[in-house]
C-alpha cells in the first residue's frame, strides 16, 4: 500500500502506484469529438469511463472522440478548478462489496469550459466540424417540460433570457448553446452534431428533440426576419435514446481521503461507484459515433423496454426505500436494503405493480433483474446516501412512478405500494423525520412541495393538488383511499409500523 503523495496531472502518470490503472493511450493525441453538458459524477463513472475504456483498447480509432466539458452553472465553477488543476484528469473508484476499491485514472475528456467565463469559446467548439455528438446530463428538470401538459415549458429565467436574445447575444443556458452552435453550423454548411441524452426520462431523446425545437421555435418568433430554425432541426438532427445505469453516490472527504491514504493520488474530485454499469444506446446518429458496442454498450434499434425497466425498477424502486428509510432513521441505501422488512416491501412493489406495467425487455428476466438491484442497493461500500435518492422528487416521481400509478389505475392493478411510497414523499416533505430530527428538503420546487405538506394534516390530500406532478390522481377514489390511510399511518406510528401493520398480500 503506497504512502507516498502523487498529485494528479498527466506528468504525474507514469509515477502512480502499479495498483492504480492509468490511459495506456497517448493523451496529446486527443481530439475532441464531443461536448458534454452537466459534467457531475455519473457523466465521469459512465459514459467518460466507457470512452476512456475504447481509447486504451482501439486508440487508433477512437482518440478522435475525446470529451469537452461544459458547464453553464455557478456550481460548475468548481468542477472547472479542479479539471485545470490536473489536466482533465480524474479517478474513478469501483467500490466492492468486499470493501475491496478499484482505482482508475480517467483520461477521455480533453478540456473543460466554463461557460461564463467565455461564452465564445463554447460556441468555437460547438461548432467545430469534428464535433459530432453534444450529450447531455443536466438532470430531469433540465429539460423544462411541463408535468401536465408534457410541452415545453420556458418559466426559467436562463431560458427567457436565451429566447429573447438577440443573434450576437451570449446564451446562458444549455438550450441556448446548442441551438445557437445549430444555426451557425447550418450557416456555415457544416453537418449538424447528434443531441444525446443520458438522462433518467422516459424517451430522453425523443425528449431532448421535443424541448430543444419547441425552445427553438420560440426564438425563432422572437427574431423576425431571420431563417427559422426549428424546422431544420426536426429534419436534419439526431436525437437518440439512451438506458443508463450506475450507482454513483456523491463524492465525499472521505472518499478523497481514502484515495490519498491507501494509494498515493491526491486527486482533487475523485468519483466512487458500485461495479455494475450498463448503457443501452439507440443506433441514430447523424455524424457517426464512436465504437461504443465494443466495449460493452449494447446498442439497439429500440431503447424504450430496456428504458422503462429501469426508471420503474431501479429508480423507482430507489425512491421506494428512500423516504421511507430516511423517516424510520436510516441514512444510507445499504442499510434500509439490508432490513428485510424493506426488501420485501420493494420486491413486492416490484412484482406486483412495476412489472406488469413494463413490455417484454429483449433478453432480461425481470425477476431476476428486480433481485440484482437489491443486491446493488445493499452494497455497504457504495455509501449512497438517502438524502441524494430522496432529492428533486419533484422531478423523479411524477416521471418514474406516477406512470406505474396511472397504468394500474387503468388496468385494475395494484397501487397500494405505490400510494405509500407517494404518501412517504408528502411525510418526508414535512422537513422532519420520526424522531424530530430536521429533513433539508433539497428540491427546486422546495417552496410549493413543503408549503403543501404543511398543510395535510388538516387536508390529506393537499399534497396531492399540485396538478403539475400528479395530473388527476386526487380524483382517483382507488388511489385517494389508499394514500390517505398510509398518510394517516405515517402520521401515527410510523414508517416502519406501517409496513408491519398492512396486509400486503
Amino acid at each position: 500500500m503506497s504512502t507516498a503523495r502523487i498529485t494528479l496531472g498527466d506528468d504525474t502518470l507514469p509515477g502512480l502506484p502499479e495498483e492504480v490503472a492509468r490511459p495506456t493511450y497517448d493523451r496529446s493525441r486527443l481530439r475532441p469529438g464531443i461536448v458534454h453538458f452537466g459534467v457531475g459524477g455519473f457523466h465521469r463513472a459512465h459514459q467518460a469511463m466507457y470512452l476512456d475504456t475504447l481509447m486504451d483498447e482501439q486508440p487508433d480509432d477512437s482518440l478522435g472522440w475525446s470529451i469537452v466539458g461544459v458547464g453553464t452553472m455557478p456550481g460548475d465553477a468548481r468542477m472547472r478548478d479542479a479539471m485545470a488543476a490536473q489536466d482533465c484528469l480524474y479517478t474513478l473508484v469501483v467500490k466492492h462489496p468486499d470493501g475491496r476499491l478499484e482505482p482508475r485514472v480517467l483520461g477521455a475528456m480533453s478540456a473543460y469550459l466554463f461557460a461564463p467565463d467565455d461564452p465564445e469559446a463554447v460556441l468555437a467548439q460547438l461548432t467545430d466540424d469534428q464535433v459530432r455528438i453534444v450529450s447531455l446530463t443536466i438532470t430531469e428538470g433540465g429539460y423544462h417540460v411541463n408535468q401536465v401538459t408534457g410541452e415545453f415549458d420556458p418559466a426559467d429565467e436562463s431560458l427567457q433570457e436565451d429566447i429573447a436574445a438577440g443573434p450576437g447575444d451570449a446564451p446562458r443556458s444549455a438550450f441556448g448553446f446548442i441551438t445557437e452552435a445549430l444555426r451557425r453550423r447550418r450557416e456555415a454548411g457544416t453537418e449538424p452534431f447528434t443531441v444525446m441524452s443520458c438522462d433518467n426520462l422516459p424517451g430522453n431523446g425523443d425528449v431532448a428533440g421535443q424541448m430543444l425545437t419547441s425552445f427553438a421555435r420560440m426564438q425563432d418568433e422572437n427574431r423576425e426576419g431571420a431563417d427559422p430554425l426549428a424546422d431544420w432541426m426536426e429534419e436534419h438532427v439526431e436525437f437518440p435514446n439512451s438506458m443508463v445505469d450506475r450507482i454513483t453516490p456523491v463524492t465525499t472527504q472521505e472518499d478523497i481521503d481514502a484515495l490519498a491514504d491507501r494509494f498515493g493520488v491526491e486527486d482533487a474530485w475523485p468519483v466512487v461507484c458500485e461495479p455494475f454499469t450498463q448503457w443501452v444506446l439507440e443506433d441514430h446518429f447523424t455524424a457517426g459515433r464512436p465504437a461504443v458496442e465494443e466495449v460493452g454498450v449494447q446498442v439497439v434499434d429500440d431503447v424504450v423496454p430496456y428504458e422503462l425497466m429501469k426508471l420503474r425498477l431501479l429508480n423507482a424502486g430507489h425512491q421506494a426505500l428512500g423516504y421511507l428509510g430516511y423517516l424510520t432513521g436510516y441514512r444510507y441505501a445499504h442499510e434500509v436494503a439490508q432490513d428485510p422488512l424493506f426488501v420485501d416491501f420493494l420486491l413486492g412493489y416490484m412484482e406486483k405493480e412495476a412489472i406488469p406495467t413494463l413490455p417484454e425487455v429483449p433478453d432480461v428476466d425481470l425477476a431476476d433483474y428486480s433481485r440484482t438491484l437489491v443486491e446493488r442497493f445493499a452494497n455497504p461500500e457504495v455509501r449512497d446516501t438517502l438524502a441524494r435518492l430522496c432529492a428533486e422528487s419533484s422531478d423523479r416521481i411524477p416521471k418514474w412512478l406516477v406512470p406505474v400509478i396511472r397504468h394500474n389505475l387503468e388496468h385494475g392493478g395494484q397501487i397500494e405500494r405505490s400510494a405509500l411510497v407517494v404518501a412517504a414523499w408528502a411525510r418526508y416533505a414535512e422537513g422532519v423525520d420520526e424522531q424530530g430530527e430536521p429533513i433539508e428538503v433539497v428540491d427546486r420546487h422546495q417552496d410549493r412541495v413543503m408549503a403543501a405538506a404543511a398543510r395535510q394534516r388538516e387536508e390529506p390530500l393537499a399534497f396531492l393538488e399540485d396538478e403539475t406532478f400528479f395530473g388527476d390522481l386526487r380524483e382517483q377514489e382507488i388511489f385517494t383511499a389508499a394514500y390517505t390511510h398510509f398518510l394517516e399511518q405515517l402520521h401515527e406510528v410510523g414508517a416502519r409500523a406501517t409496513l408491519e401493520g398492512h396486509d400486503w398480500s
